[in-house]
């Protein structure tokens, strides 16, 4: 996990010998932010942060704030188990037992959960819901595009964090009786489509979104080879069109357990070299990053430009031989 900035509270200024005027020149001469009312950070340090753990901090930060106990949900309880959402404005959600309506706040959600059967864990200090009813909400209650994301993931070991994997059969059975009947419905529907063999966020997220758009759903993590042996293993592969798709995640150049003790220079190097590899035995490479799935349309362009075909109609669905 990463090292977060230590929260600075409001009412334990006195401890560190600050006034509330220290605070406001601080705030203002950017050496500290304001996280929520009461909270604060080091500046350079939130400044330094990614989008999804700056999220995290502020849930961390209303946690510091609530008087009550507070079970987090949603994507407030995906960040703290370290579980990929998509998008980055979230407002801190948290669960409400009771179904009497007008609990959210500007900065804070509320959804109510029947207290019958919820499973609740303490993590990171916090009370959030299960893995698997976090991710059950999730699929329930976001775009299919953006459930497919968190789904795929606990289909996999969680190693960072040594998790086991979810199976399908887990997650169908944890269901239960919670979701309506369209709530199901959706669940399932990104259930079926979910795909353990999606590394990353982006490619899952990718993966949905060209088969919104219509595309023929590719091989995922094909092997590739030349006469000098083993050249990788593609994100995507259309084989009758003989395209490969590759989505760039900075991770890939950023994060130890995929530079493997290299410089990020080195692995863009070699990511060129095995692109070259593979265009030299006779595939197209078609490339994209996470701006091109944030902008409507444009990973279908470049999907459509790269020759990646479209699936077939049901309606056209047949042998054309055996027309007269």
């Amino acid at each position: 996990m990463p090292d977060f900035p230590i929260l600075l509270l409001a009412r334990d200024c006195g401890l560190h010998g600050l006034t509330a005027k220290d605070l406001a020149k601080r705030v203002r001469s950017g050496a500290l932010v304001r996280i929520r009312h009461g909270v604060y950070a080091d500046g350079a340090a939130w400044r330094e942060l990614k989008d999804w753990q700056k999220y995290r901090l502020q849930v961390r930060a209303a946690g510091e704030m609530f008087e009550k106990p507070t079970i987090f949900a949603r994507h407030s309880a995906a960040s703290v188990w370290g579980v990929p959402t998509i998008g980055v404005s979230h407002p801190v959600q948290a669960l409400t037992l009771t179904n009497d309506g007008g609990r959210s706040r500007a900065v804070v959600r509320r959804h109510f959960a029947a207290p019958s059967g919820l499973e609740v864990v303490r993590r990171e200090g916090l009370l959030v819901t299960s893995r698997l009813r976090t991710v059950l909400d999730l699929a329930a209650f976001t775009p299919f595009a953006e459930a497919v994301v968190p789904l795929d993931h606990v289909l996999r070991p969680g190693a960072a964090a040594q998790l086991p994997a979810l199976s399908k059969d887990d997650i169908r059975a944890g269901m239960g009786s919670i979701y309506s009947t369209t709530r199901q419905r959706r669940i399932l529907a990104a259930l079926d489509f979910a795909d353990a063999r999606s590394a990353s966020a982006g490619e899952s997220y990718s993966r949905s979104l060209l088969h919104l758009a219509g595309f023929e759903a590719p091989v995922l993590q094909q092997e590739f080879r030349d006469e000098q042996g083993l050249i990788g293993y593609a994100d995507f592969y259309w084989k009758r069109a003989r395209v490969v798709g590759e989505f760039d995640g900075e991770e890939k150049y950023l994060k130890p357990e995929y530079l493997r003790g290299r410089t990020p220079s080195q692995v863009v190097v070699e990511e060129k070299y095995r692109e070259d590899r593979i265009r030299a035995i006779g595939f197209t490479v078609v490339r994209w990053v996470w701006a091109d799935l944030m902008q409507p349309g444009r990973l279908e362009r470049k999907l459509a430009a790269g020759g990646v075909p479209r699936r077939r109609a049901r309606s056209a669905d047949f042998d054309a031989r055996n027309v007269p």
